[in-house]
Protein backbone atom coordinates (compact mmCIF):
# COMPACT_ATOMS: atom_id res chain seq x y z
CA UNK A 1 0.00 0.00 0.00
CA UNK A 2 0.93 3.33 -0.57
CA UNK A 3 0.82 4.83 2.74
CA UNK A 4 1.63 8.92 1.25
CA UNK A 5 -1.35 8.44 -0.45
CA UNK A 6 -3.45 7.10 2.42
CA UNK A 7 -1.54 9.77 4.85
CA UNK A 8 -2.54 12.48 2.95
CA UNK A 9 -6.09 11.93 2.25
CA UNK A 10 -6.99 10.73 5.95
CA UNK A 11 -4.55 14.67 7.05
CA UNK A 12 -6.84 16.47 4.71
CA UNK A 13 -10.21 15.66 6.04
CA UNK A 14 -8.59 14.78 9.38
CA UNK A 15 -7.53 18.80 9.32
CA UNK A 16 -10.90 19.81 8.10
CA UNK A 17 -12.67 18.22 10.86
CA UNK A 18 -10.60 19.76 13.53
CA UNK A 19 -10.85 22.87 12.25
CA UNK A 20 -14.67 22.47 11.81
CA UNK A 21 -15.33 21.31 15.45
CA UNK A 22 -13.35 24.41 16.26
CA UNK A 23 -16.00 26.82 15.73
CA UNK A 24 -18.95 24.68 16.12
CA UNK A 25 -20.28 20.62 15.97
CA UNK A 26 -18.91 18.97 12.45
CA UNK A 27 -23.05 17.85 12.00
CA UNK A 28 -23.45 21.50 10.84
CA UNK A 29 -21.56 20.25 7.55
CA UNK A 30 -23.75 17.46 6.74
CA UNK A 31 -26.37 18.23 4.76
CA UNK A 32 -28.12 15.69 2.31
CA UNK A 33 -29.69 17.49 -0.54
CA UNK A 34 -26.00 19.16 -0.85
CA UNK A 35 -24.60 15.99 -1.19
CA UNK A 36 -26.82 14.50 -3.69
CA UNK A 37 -26.41 17.55 -5.75
CA UNK A 38 -22.54 17.20 -6.11
CA UNK A 39 -21.83 13.85 -5.43
CA UNK A 40 -25.13 12.58 -7.70
CA UNK A 41 -24.49 15.28 -10.59
CA UNK A 42 -20.65 14.65 -10.94
CA UNK A 43 -21.52 11.26 -11.37
CA UNK A 44 -24.59 12.10 -13.92
CA UNK A 45 -21.84 14.25 -15.97
CA UNK A 46 -19.28 11.59 -15.86
CA UNK A 47 -21.72 9.07 -16.85
CA UNK A 48 -22.64 11.44 -20.02
CA UNK A 49 -19.08 12.24 -20.79
CA UNK A 50 -17.88 8.56 -20.68
CA UNK A 51 -19.41 5.17 -21.65
CA UNK A 52 -20.61 2.79 -18.53
CA UNK A 53 -17.84 0.33 -18.96
CA UNK A 54 -15.18 3.03 -18.75
CA UNK A 55 -16.55 4.78 -15.29
CA UNK A 56 -16.72 1.36 -14.04
CA UNK A 57 -13.19 0.44 -14.40
CA UNK A 58 -12.43 3.95 -12.84
CA UNK A 59 -12.78 1.68 -9.34
CA UNK A 60 -10.04 -0.37 -10.35
CA UNK A 61 -8.04 2.31 -11.57
CA UNK A 62 -8.47 4.60 -8.33
CA UNK A 63 -7.34 1.10 -6.44
CA UNK A 64 -3.74 1.95 -8.53
CA UNK A 65 -3.46 4.72 -6.36
CA UNK A 66 -3.23 3.03 -2.94
CA UNK A 67 -2.47 -0.41 -3.93
CA UNK A 68 0.81 -0.78 -6.93
CA UNK A 69 3.93 -2.88 -6.36
CA UNK A 70 6.55 -1.05 -7.84
CA UNK A 71 9.86 -3.12 -8.36
CA UNK A 72 13.20 -1.31 -8.00
CA UNK A 73 15.00 -0.27 -11.41
CA UNK A 74 18.40 -1.67 -10.00
CA UNK A 75 16.40 -5.23 -9.37
CA UNK A 76 15.24 -5.15 -12.93
CA UNK A 77 18.76 -4.66 -14.06
CA UNK A 78 20.16 -7.22 -12.42
CA UNK A 79 17.66 -9.63 -13.65
CA UNK A 80 17.94 -8.55 -17.45
CA UNK A 81 21.63 -8.89 -16.53
CA UNK A 82 21.11 -12.11 -14.98
CA UNK A 83 18.87 -13.22 -18.35
CA UNK A 84 22.30 -11.87 -20.35
CA UNK A 85 24.57 -14.13 -18.88
CA UNK A 86 22.58 -17.32 -18.95
CA UNK A 87 21.80 -16.63 -22.90
CA UNK A 88 25.66 -15.86 -23.35
CA UNK A 89 26.59 -19.02 -21.53
CA UNK A 90 23.95 -21.56 -22.43
CA UNK A 91 22.04 -20.18 -25.93
CA UNK A 92 19.24 -18.09 -26.38
CA UNK A 93 16.78 -21.03 -26.07
CA UNK A 94 17.93 -21.83 -22.27
CA UNK A 95 15.88 -18.79 -21.35
CA UNK A 96 12.71 -20.83 -22.09
CA UNK A 97 12.98 -22.66 -18.48
CA UNK A 98 12.80 -19.20 -16.78
CA UNK A 99 9.67 -18.04 -18.39
CA UNK A 100 7.42 -20.65 -15.57
CA UNK A 101 8.95 -18.24 -13.21
CA UNK A 102 8.28 -15.00 -14.36
CA UNK A 103 4.80 -12.66 -13.09
CA UNK A 104 5.07 -9.44 -15.32
CA UNK A 105 3.11 -10.09 -18.11
CA UNK A 106 5.69 -7.73 -20.30
CA UNK A 107 8.56 -9.30 -19.73
CA UNK A 108 7.23 -12.61 -20.38
CA UNK A 109 6.09 -11.11 -23.48
CA UNK A 110 9.83 -9.76 -24.36
CA UNK A 111 11.71 -13.23 -23.26
CA UNK A 112 9.32 -14.96 -25.33
CA UNK A 113 10.34 -12.89 -28.86
CA UNK A 114 13.47 -13.64 -27.64
CA UNK A 115 13.64 -17.22 -27.19
CA UNK A 116 11.89 -17.23 -30.54
CA UNK A 117 14.74 -15.87 -32.24
CA UNK A 118 12.82 -12.39 -33.15
CA UNK A 119 14.92 -9.35 -34.82
CA UNK A 120 15.77 -7.07 -31.86
CA UNK A 121 14.60 -3.92 -33.82
CA UNK A 122 11.90 -5.68 -34.47
CA UNK A 123 11.47 -7.21 -31.08
CA UNK A 124 11.84 -3.56 -29.89
CA UNK A 125 9.24 -1.95 -32.45
CA UNK A 126 6.59 -4.32 -31.27
CA UNK A 127 7.51 -3.65 -27.27
CA UNK A 128 6.96 -0.30 -28.28
CA UNK A 129 4.08 -0.25 -29.74
CA UNK A 130 2.56 -2.00 -26.22
CA UNK A 131 4.00 0.59 -24.35
CA UNK A 132 2.17 2.82 -26.22
CA UNK A 133 -0.92 1.54 -25.92
CA UNK A 134 -0.02 1.07 -21.66
CA UNK A 135 0.36 4.77 -22.13
CA UNK A 136 -2.84 5.48 -23.99
CA UNK A 137 -4.78 3.67 -21.62
CA UNK A 138 -3.61 5.20 -18.36
CA UNK A 139 -4.06 8.68 -19.80
CA UNK A 140 -7.75 7.58 -20.41
CA UNK A 141 -8.09 6.21 -16.63
CA UNK A 142 -6.34 9.47 -14.98
CA UNK A 143 -8.40 11.98 -16.88
CA UNK A 144 -11.65 10.48 -16.30
CA UNK A 145 -10.70 11.76 -12.60
CA UNK A 146 -9.21 15.32 -13.72
CA UNK A 147 -12.90 15.90 -15.30
CA UNK A 148 -14.30 14.33 -12.12
CA UNK A 149 -12.44 17.33 -10.87
CA UNK A 150 -13.91 19.81 -12.77
CA UNK A 151 -17.02 18.54 -12.83
CA UNK A 152 -17.63 18.38 -9.02
CA UNK A 153 -16.89 22.29 -8.49
CA UNK A 154 -19.49 23.15 -11.32
CA UNK A 155 -21.83 21.18 -9.97
CA UNK A 156 -21.44 22.83 -6.27
CA UNK A 157 -21.85 26.09 -8.11
CA UNK A 158 -25.21 24.83 -9.34
CA UNK A 159 -25.86 23.30 -5.91
CA UNK A 160 -25.27 27.03 -4.65
CA UNK A 161 -27.86 28.80 -7.62
CA UNK A 162 -30.33 26.32 -6.24
CA UNK A 163 -29.97 27.49 -2.80
CA UNK A 164 -29.81 31.17 -3.20
CA UNK A 165 -33.10 30.59 -5.21
CA UNK A 166 -35.02 29.08 -2.70
CA UNK A 167 -33.78 31.41 -0.63
CA UNK A 168 -35.00 34.35 -2.01
CA UNK A 169 -38.07 32.54 -2.82
CA UNK A 170 -38.69 32.25 1.09
CA UNK A 171 -37.68 35.57 2.58
CA UNK A 172 -40.82 35.62 3.90
CA UNK A 173 -40.50 32.59 6.13
CA UNK A 174 -37.50 32.84 8.31
CA UNK A 175 -37.01 29.83 9.11
CA UNK A 176 -36.47 28.34 5.50
CA UNK A 177 -33.63 30.65 5.07
CA UNK A 178 -31.33 28.62 6.99
CA UNK A 179 -31.73 25.55 5.27
CA UNK A 180 -31.58 27.03 2.03
CA UNK A 181 -28.43 29.32 3.09
CA UNK A 182 -26.77 25.90 3.97
CA UNK A 183 -27.43 24.54 0.58
CA UNK A 184 -26.24 27.39 -1.29
CA UNK A 185 -23.09 27.15 0.56
CA UNK A 186 -22.02 23.73 1.67
CA UNK A 187 -22.55 22.02 -2.40
CA UNK A 188 -19.76 24.83 -3.04
CA UNK A 189 -17.70 23.44 0.09
CA UNK A 190 -18.09 19.79 -0.99
CA UNK A 191 -17.14 20.57 -4.84
CA UNK A 192 -14.09 21.83 -3.94
CA UNK A 193 -13.04 19.25 -1.02
CA UNK A 194 -13.82 16.31 -3.59
CA UNK A 195 -11.97 18.48 -6.50
CA UNK A 196 -9.02 19.16 -4.70
CA UNK A 197 -8.46 16.74 -1.69
CA UNK A 198 -9.82 13.15 -3.85
CA UNK A 199 -10.34 14.06 -7.93
CA UNK A 200 -7.59 15.83 -8.90
CA UNK A 201 -4.49 14.49 -6.27
CA UNK A 202 -5.51 11.18 -7.25
CA UNK A 203 -5.38 11.24 -11.12
CA UNK A 204 -2.20 13.18 -10.44
CA UNK A 205 -0.61 10.21 -8.33
CA UNK A 206 -1.81 8.07 -11.23
CA UNK A 207 0.01 9.85 -13.79
CA UNK A 208 2.57 9.27 -12.00
CA UNK A 209 2.55 5.70 -11.50
CA UNK A 210 2.40 5.67 -15.30
CA UNK A 211 5.41 7.08 -16.03
CA UNK A 212 7.21 4.90 -13.23
CA UNK A 213 5.61 1.49 -14.67
CA UNK A 214 6.55 3.21 -18.71
CA UNK A 215 9.99 3.63 -17.49
CA UNK A 216 10.27 0.43 -16.50
CA UNK A 217 8.52 -1.23 -19.47
CA UNK A 218 11.60 0.85 -21.54
CA UNK A 219 14.26 -0.38 -19.67
CA UNK A 220 13.07 -4.03 -20.61
CA UNK A 221 12.76 -3.32 -23.78
CA UNK A 222 16.29 -1.70 -23.99
CA UNK A 223 17.59 -4.93 -21.97
CA UNK A 224 15.99 -7.74 -24.17
CA UNK A 225 17.38 -6.01 -27.34
CA UNK A 226 20.58 -5.96 -25.82
CA UNK A 227 20.27 -10.00 -24.98
CA UNK A 228 19.36 -10.75 -28.92
CA UNK A 229 22.35 -8.77 -29.78
CA UNK A 230 24.82 -10.36 -27.26
CA UNK A 231 26.29 -7.16 -25.91
CA UNK A 232 28.65 -7.39 -23.63
CA UNK A 233 27.10 -7.51 -19.99
CA UNK A 234 29.04 -4.49 -18.61
CA UNK A 235 27.97 -2.26 -21.66
CA UNK A 236 24.28 -3.31 -21.36
CA UNK A 237 24.46 -3.01 -17.67
CA UNK A 238 25.59 0.91 -18.16
CA UNK A 239 23.05 1.69 -20.79
CA UNK A 240 20.58 0.37 -18.26
CA UNK A 241 21.43 2.70 -15.84
CA UNK A 242 20.34 5.84 -17.88
CA UNK A 243 17.15 4.78 -17.21
CA UNK A 244 18.23 5.38 -13.55
CA UNK A 245 19.35 8.83 -11.71
CA UNK A 246 22.56 8.95 -10.90
CA UNK A 247 22.29 8.80 -7.13
CA UNK A 248 20.07 6.01 -7.24
CA UNK A 249 22.32 3.58 -9.22
CA UNK A 250 24.24 0.70 -7.55
CA UNK A 251 27.60 0.51 -8.59
CA UNK A 252 29.68 -2.90 -8.18
CA UNK A 253 32.82 -2.41 -6.16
Amino acid sequence: MDIATLIGIVGCFGIMAMAIMAGGPLVLFVDVPSLMIVVGGTIGATLIHYPLKDVLKSMSVFKNAFFQKETPLNDIIEQLVGFANKARKEGILSLQGIMEDIKDDFLLKGLQMTVDGQEPEQMKEMLHREIEYIEGRHEKGAKLFIDMGAYSPAMGMIGTLIGLVQMLQTMDDPSSIGPAMAVALLTTFYGAVLANVIFNPIAGKLKGRSQTEIIEKLLITEGMGSILKGENTMIMKQKLHAFIAPNLREVED
